[in-house]
């Protein structure tokens, strides 16, 4: 009982803490209740699962997490138990302590992957954790505690003096991979990090935040200098064997997580805006052998994150049209919001 007393008390520190991080937290909503509405009329449906509508309609640790997350930035208790509920009991079938990835409504069972995505066990935890120091609920912490300790145990490695992130428990580090180490540089959710040092005390965050800035520096592939959505840091950084070599669907939010996070140098967010822009100021997907453009990316959702990253890395106005949520598709309407609430939180400034 002690222990879990002292991880709630922590939590109590939390605004304080993340303010020095240089992140938002305040019991008013950064999320505005029409535009949370508007989101779970689109992709929640009433058992607490987070649809991924442009996925096949599955859920997955991602989208639970990003729905807790929006969900305790709107502060809306209710949508965030009905969330982590569904999570607890169909994702939280691991036996030690992460979350089974994937599932599919339309197979039997649910789950057809039981391997972790770290980024959702990240999401989840930090999700957790905020909701602790929000409402006030020793349960939360004691939940992100257990989760933040299995993410340190199973998928921090330190590896040629490098603290890394695997993107799950097994299947990316040295002894699995010929190429490995593997990571994928956007499962690095900066802010999440000082806070999930309450929960689960480590000297690990640190490095991992500080060196995962550093990493993300140095993946500048192609003449357009983008990191690989999953990239080798067995010897020199280069694209993964295996996965397409492009800067995709994943690294597009790395801005969003730096500028959230108040971490990277204005010159590592200018570069990423401006290698992820095109001419007609979308934001792209690219093959890093060729250069070549894959997708245009035109949802608000895609286009607000370099419009951030120009915004908090130079001063440039974000334009006004982006500041509209309209929901579209799961993942580039979630991005959207977490944007969105980035903004709210600054009273519309970007710093």
């Amino acid at each position: 009982m002690k222990n879990g007393i002292s991880k709630l008390a922590g939590i109590f520190f939390l605004s304080m803490m993340t303010v020095m991080a240089g992140i938002s937290f305040s019991r008013a909503a950064s999320v505005s209740p029409e535009a949370w509405s508007a989101y779970k009329s689109a992709f929640l449906d009433p058992g607490g699962r987070v649809i991924d509508t442009g996925n096949g309609n599955i859920s997955h640790s991602e989208g639970q997490g990003y729905g807790m997350w929006l969900a305790v930035l709107a502060d809306n208790l209710s949508d965030f138990e009905l969330i982590w509920s569904f999570t607890r009991t169909e994702l939280l079938v691991r036996d030690d302590g992460l979350s089974a990835w994937k599932w599919d409504p339309r197979t039997r069972p649910h789950v057809t992957d039981i391997n972790n995505a770290t980024d959702g066990d990240i999401l989840i935890a930090y999700a957790l954790a905020l909701a602790a120091g929000q409402w006030n609920r020793q349960d939360y912490a004691e939940a992100s505690a257990a989760i933040a300790s299995a993410i340190l145990r199973k998928t921090v490695v330190q590896r040629g003096g490098r603290t890394l992130l695997l993107p799950a428990a097994s299947g990316f580090d040295e002894g699995d991979r010929e190429d490995g180490p593997v990571v994928n540089p956007s499962y690095l959710i900066f802010e999440a990090f000082p806070v999930l040092n309450l929960v689960a005390p480590s000297p690990l965050w640190k490095a991992l935040a500080d060196d995962g800035v550093v990493q993300i520096g140095t993946f500048a592939f192609s003449d357009r200098k983008l990191p690989a959505d999953w990239v080798s840091v067995k010897t020199k950084p280069q694209p993964a064997s295996g996965f397409p070599p492009e800067f995709g669907y994943n690294a597009v939010r790395i801005p969003l997580y730096l500028a959230r996070a108040n971490t990277g140098s204005p010159e590592l967010l200018a570069r990423l805006k401006g290698g992820m822009t095109l001419e007609s100021g979308a934001a792209g997907t690219f093959d890093l052998k060729s250069g070549a453009v894959k997708d245009v990316l035109s949802d608000p959702g895609y286009r607000i994150i370099p419009a951030l990253a120009g915004c908090v890395g130079g001063g440039a106005a974000i334009p006004a049209e982006l500041k509209n949520f309209q929901p579209t598709l799961y993942y580039p309407s979630t991005l959207h919001l977490l944007a969105l609430s980035f903004l709210a939180g600054n009273n519309g400034e970007c710093r």
